[in-house]
């Protein structure tokens, strides 16, 4: 098979090239048919090719030597091209090819990966420069148990396309342009009368000092309407409340990069007052294309099967989401329509970028605004209408956090739960629970101190990615933190103890993977290696479907191969150590990739 000597790429994807092979040898003049190859769990084979039934369905009735489906998947294996990564093929029931992989040719490329490096098993995916939109707080609002899923989602998708060699753009699309702006000004200017001074000490809760502008604009006519001057004076450019507004942003920043730092989360900010000097010239184009009617004093763009209109500009002239939202498209991807001159600069930065993939990572509840938003850009010509070529959109959508009553999660004043406060309680147990096992006296205080970080915010992501995204889940602190079952606590200490095992060995297994050969001839050995290398089909599965759950599902899965493998094979001092140190070095590899991609810090001793 060419190239199957220099990498390994997707199990999965070279044999589907042995299998295409074989079908176009098979049937020359026959039906055009992909190769579907899929991994299975029967004790008959490693992957299963399930093309001969369909075949058979076009081909019956015709005067064909194939009698049954069976005969199909007989003829199919007849012409496979010879391959080292086949040890054998048989055929069952109704045709489908079962594959036995070559236990030598599964430990050869495990043994290159630990030459090469991981990168080399990198999924190839055909996007190369995708935006990953996710976070989104609101300037003055602090960051909330809401903000938590669509961090780390986000955080863990745009790992796992970087890792496929993917561009990725970190967009974090802030609330930080808007009337509400009047109100929260007027209240520092009526504060702070020094208000260039001020800091976020001084400030304190950002959610109190919301709160109370928005009950001084509610209660007192004459603050409310100094505010929407306000808002006036600030859209207007003037100096005074343009400083104001950018204090105000700055110190929302800082509280939301205590957030980011504890996460360790990389992005880059694009807030609405980034695109909205772009709206009046994206409307303006909308207009001329005929996409945009009156309707009710509002301007708007009606999408087919939908009751209500995309409002695009409101009857008070005030711009929606929607604008906000088809400007960041525009600005994101590339198209080839000439546009007017004002929107020159915007043209070369859309030009420059790009974007063959768009990725906005909210919750359930905005799936329709963003369908009509999609459904707007390609009846501009933006997208391609069916959706099948790039550039693509997607919405990444989520479930609620509940609390323990089924509830939406919140403290029990009934105040939504403040990331920071949540985060620095992950940690907080999480040492306690180590100074419990006498850590604090085994390790130094910036071991412990590691630890109780990758083991709290690490069981708080795991807790979050392991779902399907789409569902709800409980917050709960025990079930997260318990160091068995599916938690990362349970991951991370199964991590630890292959460190342990190497390290026992006192063997140097850099010296090892260029010396020494890998063995699989046990069953569980063989097992193992297996599931290490569907490690790269399995990312792509991930990226494709924008599920971080089936990279979870698949470290678990590799952990608790890896508690077959060492219960049933002894390492340390047997024959086979040497062999059986290499795929411990394989699995922990693996494994700290697996934490990567979730955006999670692996932990060497327990």
């Amino acid at each position: 098979m060419e190239n199957e000597q220099e990498c390994v790429g997707n199990v999965k994807q070279q044999l589907a090239k042995l299998f295409d092979a074989s079908l176009k040898a098979t049937f020359p003049t026959g039906p055009d048919v992909e190769p579907l190859v899929a991994a299975c769990t029967s004790k008959f084979g490693d992957y299963q090719c399930n093309n001969a039934m369909g075949i058979f369905s076009k081909i019956r009735g015709q005067n064909t030597e194939y009698k049954k489906p069976a005969s199909v998947g007989e003829a199919i294996v007849k012409n496979l091209p010879p391959s080292e990564m086949i040890e054998s093929c048989s055929v069952a029931g109704p045709g489908f090819v079962n594959v036995v992989l070559s236990k030598n040719w599964i430990a050869k490329n495990i043994q290159k990966m630990l030459i090469d490096g991981i990168e080399t098993w990198a999924p190839q995916l055909q996007v190369k420069k995708a935006v990953v939109d996710f976070s989104s707080p609101n300037i003055a609002k602090e960051m909330h148990v809401g903000h938590l899923r669509s961090t780390i989602i986000g955080d863990s998708l745009a790992r796992m396309l970087e890792f496929s060699n993917v561009e990725v753009l970190r967009r974090n699309h802030v609330g930080d342009w808007g009337t509400q702006f009047g109100m929260l000004i007027e209240y520092l200017f009526e504060m702070f009368p020094n208000f260039e001074d001020v800091n976020e000490t001084a400030i304190g809760d950002l959610q109190a000092f919301y709160k109370a502008s928005k009950q001084r604009f509610d209660s007192d006519p004459a603050f409310k309407e100094r505010a929407q001057k306000a808002v006036v004076s600030l859209q207007g450019g003037e100096p005074k409340y343009h400083k104001a507004w950018a204090r105000i942003c700055e110190i929302s920043r800082k509280e939301f990069d205590k957030v980011y730092k504890c996460l360790k989360i990389q992005i880059e900010e694009k807030g609405e007052s980034f695109y909205n000097p772009y709206i009046p010239g994206i409307i303006e184009t909308l207009s001329e294309q005929g996409l945009v009617e009156e309707s009710q004093g509002a301007r708007v763009i009606f999408i087919e099967g939908v009751n209500i209109p995309l409002i695009v500009v409101k009857s008070d002239g005030g711009y929606n989401y929607a604008s906000t939202d088809l400007t960041a498209l525009w600005e994101d991807i590339h198209n080839d329509c000439s546009v007017a001159t004002d929107l020159s600069v915007f043209l070369y930065r859309l030009n420059e970028e790009k974007a063959e993939w768009i990725i906005y990572v909210t919750d359930v509840g905005q799936q329709q605004h963003f369908d009509m938003v999609f459904s707007a850009a390609k009846r501009a010509g933006w997208l391609p209408a069916d959706g099948s070529t790039y550039p693509k959109v997607s919405h990444v959508g989520f479930g609620l956090v509940l609390g323990e009553d089924g509830k939406r999660f919140r403290t029990r004043s009934s105040e939504v739960v403040r990331l920071v406060d949540l985060l620095d309680e992950a940690k907080s147990r999480s040492k306690t629970e180590l100074i419990k096992r006498g850590k604090d006296e085994e390790w130094t205080e910036d071991e412990l101190e590691q630890t109780v970080e990758a083991v709290g915010y690490g069981a708080v992501k795991y807790a979050d990615l392991k779902n399907n995204r789409l569902t709800n889940y409980t917050f709960n602190f025990d079930q997260m933190l318990n160091d068995k079952g599916n938690t990362a606590v349970y991951l991370l200490y199964a991590h630890a103890r292959i460190c342990s095992i190497i390290r026992k060995s006192k063997k140097d297994i850099e010296e090892l993977k260029n010396t020494d050969s890998l063995v699989l001839d046990h069953a569980d050995e063989r097992a193992l290696g297996l599931h290490l290398l569907q490690f790269s089909e399995v990312v792509e599965e991930a990226c494709s479907n924008l599920l971080p759950n089936v990279l979870c599902e698949y470290l678990y899965n590799l952990s608790e191969n890896f508690t077959r493998f060492y219960s049933n094979c002894q390492v340390v001092g047997s024959a086979e150590e040497t062999s059986r140190l290499l795929l411990c070095e394989a699995t922990a590899r693996v494994m700290r990739k697996c934490f990567h991609l979730l955006g999670i810090e692996p932990v060497y001793k327990i």
